[in-house]
């Protein structure tokens, strides 16, 4: 797996990638710094990496998936959920990372896939 940070987004109510959700990434630290805000395209990913293997350092970061926003922009009260954020860590720059993004307005699941 070449090194990289990237994510996906799937809409479990309909089954289908979820296009046009707006993902904040964050690297945590004493001063937390906002990376860079992207939004999913119409296959529920970034258009490209969130970090490149030239931009990957070992360090804690969070992505930040506006749940709320995505559901209401389809008609979807989304009541419950707001924004989700996935904590993790970077401890080989070298490696490749996925976080991908499972989904309802009521519940989600993440886990580090390939």
């Amino acid at each position: 797996m070449p090194a990289k940070l990237s994510t996906h987004v799937l809409d479990l109510t309909t089954g289908r990638p979820a296009e046009g959700m707006k993902i904040d990434l964050w690297r945590r630290g004493a001063a937390p710094e906002l990376l860079k805000t992207v939004t999913t395209n119409h296959d529920g990913r970034t258009d490209s990496p969130l970090l490149g293997a030239d931009e990957l350092t070992v360090a804690s970061y969070e992505l930040v998936f506006h749940v709320r926003g995505y559901f209401a922009g389809r008609g979807i009260g989304c009541t419950f959920l707001d924004d989700v954020p996935i904590r993790f860590t970077i401890s080989d720059a070298a490696a490749g990372y996925h976080v991908p993004l499972l989904v309802t307005p009521w519940g989600y699941s993440t886990y580090r896939g390939s």
